[in-house]
């Protein structure tokens, strides 16, 4: 696989609210599998979200937005009695976050069960690169999640990958066992695991970087890279910590960001390590700016 692969990123993309610390509310969009997308994009990647939204003006102007940046949206499918979800982040002083969400019944959970889905599965199942995330399962009904399963099967079928994040979002879920089953499921499917460390703690199953690897199977064909927060991340071994210190304004999309700047990178032939460098860079221009997606700038890593 090489740069000019095709990567499909499957999930959820929202409006999103955002403050700071004695900010007022701004409207822009976000979501974990669409600021990777975005950012891929922005480093000239061939992208495609699969997804659906509805027929209202907010999710046209979604689309055109994604667009905009040169995400592919073909696969995004229309719920024309549905509307996109909504979520609002704040932010305090040091930059950590506080989530409210609107999503129960976004036109997104319903992406595998509209008149186009089997159009939708035959234009993902043509990917080089399948990438989607936890949350992608979270918010999908049990039906909607063996489709997605299924669709990795086809694409590793048919010689492409499987890239899988372990986001967890514990409101989403029944319980933190559903979610480490779905979880276990996408990990015997995936090529190349991005699991973040508080995450696995958080359900109760990884003490450690170490731990949480060798429980997504690390050494047993899949590439797993763990993130570790401002430590940096796991990669075989080896903790790659980021290059330099960033003071943090906002952490929203940083696990995002990394995911994306390690699989360019990757694509384009340079090693784990190197990758994870990629990674850590555009989380680090990420995290010093506000939104999920910050406005491209001088010092973008692109």
């Amino acid at each position: 696989m090489g740069p000019d692969a095709t990567i499909t990123v499957i999930g959820e993309a929202m409006l999103e609210l955002s403050r700071g610390a004695g900010d007022g509310w701004n409207l822009r969009y976000g979501g974990d599998v669409i600021n990777t997308a975005v950012h891929l994009a922005r480093f000239g990647d061939t992208v495609r979200l699969a997804s659906a939204l509805g027929s209202d003006p907010m999710s046209a102007d979604l689309r055109a937005q994604w667009e905009a940046e040169g995400v592919d949206t073909q696969l995004v499918l229309a719920a024309t009695d549905r509307l996109p979800g909504l979520y609002a982040i704040e932010t305090d002083a040091t930059g950590e976050r506080t989530f409210h969400y609107w999503r129960s019944e976004a036109a997104a959970r319903r992406m595998f069960a509209l008149p186009d889905s089997d159009a939708l599965i035959a234009g993902a199942a043509q990917s080089d690169l399948l990438y989607f995330s936890l949350i992608t399962l979270a918010i999908l009904p049990d039906e909607g999640r063996e489709a997605l399963l299924a669709l990795c099967d086809q694409v590793r079928a048919r010689g492409g990958r499987v890239a899988f994040d372990g986001n967890y979002r514990a409101r989403l879920w029944a319980d933190a066992a559903t979610a480490r089953h779905w979880r276990d499921r996408a990990i015997a499917l995936c090529d190349m695991g991005l699991p973040t460390l508080a995450d696995e703690v958080e359900m109760g199953e990884a003490d450690d970087a170490a731990d949480a690897a060798a429980r997504w199977g690390a050494g047993q064909g899949r590439e797993i890279i763990v993130k570790l927060g401002g430590e940096g991340c796991l990669v075989g071994d080896q903790v790659v910590a980021p290059p330099r210190r960033i003071d943090v304004v906002d952490s929203s999309g940083a696990g995002d960001a990394f995911n994306a700047g390690y699989l360019h990178a990757r694509l384009a032939g340079a090693s784990p390590q190197d990758a994870a460098l990629s990674g850590h860079r555009l989380a680090g221009w990420n995290i010093g700016r506000r939104g999920a997606i910050p406005a491209r700038d001088a010092d973008a890593p692109y």
